[in-house]
């Protein structure tokens, strides 16, 4: 008799290691991962948390802590998608250079809130460099992918049709941060000097890599078949060991509850400190429903 395929819609994105489950050549007995083409990724994420679209989801951490937020039915898989040293995503018009300690008399952009970028950012200056950007004068494009939330009634809205680039060269805005769509534009330098060296002492001091974005399943899913969930996470597991860090480099996809711990607390604690999340959830109280199905 053929083994019963359970097929999980997916939406993860084409890394080094998900290479081989993406294109088949890594499978696992029982499921099916039916792969959604979503580009760019974090076309996803707003999809996955309000309405479940995905069983399988890439999902941006800060995301994801709003929806918990909001009782949204996903779990959480202790398995990084995206991380990425962040000390060099706000970045200033070169020709008006602005300092860290500038900033709260500036004005600043940021394309959401709740990016998680923005987030990391933000956490950053505030906890290392003593600025605490709540206080700042904020220009944001969108909201939340999780509807539910408001953003803090003094940031000032504009539409998608702005260009924060644009904005930003006419001296509309002060500084603004990016995410994965950072320019690389010699007419732009970063707030952070030497962020390259200031991301290392950082990295030496937290001993992780910020988290951008984790893997998400519905609850619906975790609770009618958690061996279809530890399937996934144990694929995407297999892939990941057959992509290894090379000797002593960061590791930008942690898998697992001990690698991913201190990164997930602290943002966490930083999208607390930012009026984001209503408390500060605790790692057990995220991944709690990972913990029973993986063990």
């Amino acid at each position: 008799m053929a083994e019963t395929m359970t097929k999980l819609r997916t939406a993860l994105g084409n890394y080094p290691h998900t290479a081989a489950v993406r294109s088949g050549q890594m499978t696992a007995p029982g499921i099916t991962l039916d792969f959604q083409d979503v580009k760019p990724m974090n076309r996803a994420f707003a999809p996955m948390v309000r309405e479940q679209k995905f069983d399988v989801s890439e999902m941006a951490i800060v995301t994801y802590l709003l929806g918990k937020a909001y009782n949204k039915p996903l779990v959480l898989l202790p398995c990084v998608m995206l991380a990425r040293f962040q000390h060099n995503t706000l970045v200033c018009n070169a020709e008006k250079p602005v300092g860290v300690q500038d900033l709260l008399s500036k004005r600043l952009g940021v394309r959401s809130y709740t990016q998680t970028t923005g987030v990391w950012i933000r956490g950053i200056v505030q906890n290392d460099y003593g600025v605490d950007l709540n206080k700042a004068n904020w220009t944001v494009q969108e909201g939340a992918h999780v509807l539910e939330y408001q953003d803090p009634p003094e940031l000032h809205r504009v539409s998608l049709e702005h260009d924060l680039m644009k904005m930003l060269l006419a001296g509309e805005v002060d500084a603004v941060i990016y995410g994965a769509d950072l320019p690389d534009d010699p007419r732009l330098t970063t707030v952070i000097k030497n962020p390259q060296d200031e991301a290392n002492k950082w990295y030496a001091k937290h001993k992780c890599v910020p988290i951008n974005h984790m893997v998400a399943v519905t609850k619906s899913l975790a609770d009618s078949d958690p061996k279809a969930v530890k399937a996934v996470y144990e694929l995407l597991l297999k892939n990941r060991q057959a992509t290894p860090n090379k000797p002593g480099e960061p590791d930008f996809a942690p898998f697992g509850f001990d690698a991913v711990r201190p990164a997930v607390e602290l943002i966490a604690e930083y999208a607390y400190q930012q009026r984001i999340t209503p408390r500060r959830y605790a790692f057990d109280e995220i991944f709690a429903d990972a913990q029973r199905i993986l063990g």
